[in-house]
């Protein structure tokens, strides 16, 4: 694409994100980018621009020469799918802020590109305006990377940050959130780290090469976290964090999780505040690099996906440089991590210490009840995920992950209807 012609952009969706970028792209006229139609699901919604230029009908966009690529940031995973993988099917070229379906399509939409000679660039995904994945894909394509962790989601960061600052509980934390925008009505994704986790799947992809499948991997949220948690953390000088990670183990293998993790100041992420997102990357040579920025936003991540279009006009494509060499894979089977577990019934918290393989005399007290500590197969906690999720109990990480001399054995009975 010649840079000195207009780049005729088509936009698939108008809500946070695509507002944001449609704001930016018209207060840079310099720029040379026209978004020339914008198609939208629901007529008659109320829009800041005026009706004739929207079409409620995507495919029209797929099928017009005219345009010169397309970006689709709308929240339907299984739409944004269809319509960017057809999109590809074309040949067209496509930037995309939707992670949940990258997270579930990626190794699928990979191969098309590579088919029928389209180009997808998603940098918006992930961390919002944080350059995380060309960084990754570019200026450590050939280094080897020891760990890329970090504060993935700025809902639940923001509920944390509230939470730390007011010496409030949960939900009046959530709601504040939601209030502000930060957090969605239904905040599942968010709070219970699905969303973090959808966004290692993708980095792993540029970080290792290695293509995970999301539900394979374990995800604790927040929905469980009490002011009693975060003072039992200030008491120690740490705060708590939601922290997404991918490590390499000692034998070379991958493995990754998303887990609440109590971190004291030397870590990068004892700072990342709010709706503010982090990234630490340590890499083989040139050790650890921080990249800190806001995660969520119309205008933070509308500038990811212009950074992605002008990309795309300059040809740029993403390498995946690592699939050759990609590690083996070691998710929750033989590793564990000491881990942090609280619920105010006692009588809760000794039940699943048995799911979990502690011991009674794991379990301590302060000045705001009962908790336990102490090492946890991962394996038990994928496990046990849902149940824990569903008893409000809180779990967080002290420390990494770990391989474990043997796979200990575990429960699979599902039968807590009496606890819950």
């Amino acid at each position: 694409m010649n840079e000195n012609n207009p780049l005729r952009i088509g936009l698939i969706g108008f809500g946070c994100v695509g507002q944001g970028f449609y704001d930016i792209v018209a207060q840079q006229p310099g720029l040379n980018l026209t978004i020339t139609c914008i198609a939208v699901k629901t007529p008659g919604k109320a829009r800041s621009l005026p009706a004739h230029r929207f079409t409620y009908h995507a495919d029209e966009l797929l099928a017009d020469p005219e345009l010169d690529l397309l970006v689709e940031v709308i929240d339907d995973a299984a739409e944004a799918f269809r319509l960017v993988s057809a999109a590809l099917r074309r040949g067209r070229r496509v930037a995309t802020a939707n992670k949940a379906m990258l997270a579930r399509h990626l190794p699928e939409l990979v191969q098309l590109q590579a088919e029928f000679g389209g180009t997808l660039l998603y940098e918006a995904a992930v961390c919002g305006s944080i350059p995380v994945v060309r960084t990754l894909d570019q200026y450590f394509s050939h280094e080897p990377l020891r760990a890329v962790s970090g504060i993935f989601n700025g809902s639940s960061n923001y509920v944390l940050t509230r939470m730390s600052e007011e010496g409030s509980d949960y939900g009046p934390a959530l709601a504040e959130a939601q209030a502000l925008g930060f957090a969605e009505t239904d905040p599942t994704l968010d709070m219970g780290a699905f969303d973090p986790r959808s966004k290692a799947v993708i980095l792993a992809a540029h970080a290792y090469g290695v293509f995970l499948e999301a539900d394979e991997i374990l995800n604790l949220g927040i929905e469980g976290v009490s002011a009693a948690d975060i003072a039992h953390a200030a008491a120690q000088g740490q705060k708590i964090k939601v922290v997404a990670g991918l490590y390499r183990l000692p034998d070379g293998r991958l493995t990754a999780l998303v887990t609440p993790q109590l971190l004291g100041p030397e870590s990068s992420l004892y700072t990342v505040e709010r709706e503010f997102n982090g990234v630490v990357i340590d890499a083989a040579f040139a050790g650890p690099q921080f990249l800190q920025g806001r995660g969520a936003g119309g205008h933070p991540t509308g500038s990811a996906v212009l950074a992605d279009v002008l990309a795309l006009r300059r040809g740029l494509r993403y390498q995946y440089a690592k699939q050759a060499t990609a590690p083996a894979v070691q998710l929750t089977h033989g590793l564990e991590i000491d881990a942090y577990v609280r619920h105010p019934d006692a009588g809760v918290l000794r039940e699943v210490l048995t799911w979990l393989e502690l011991p009674a005399e794991a379990v301590q007290t302060d000045v705001h009840g009962s908790f336990a500590t102490g090492a946890v197969p991962v394996q038990q906690l994928w496990a046990w995920r849902k149940e824990l999720r569903s008893l409000g109990v809180f779990v967080a990480r002290q420390g990494e992950v770990r391989p474990v001399a043997a796979t200990a054995t575990f429960q699979t009975n599902e039968a807590v209807a009496a606890l819950a």
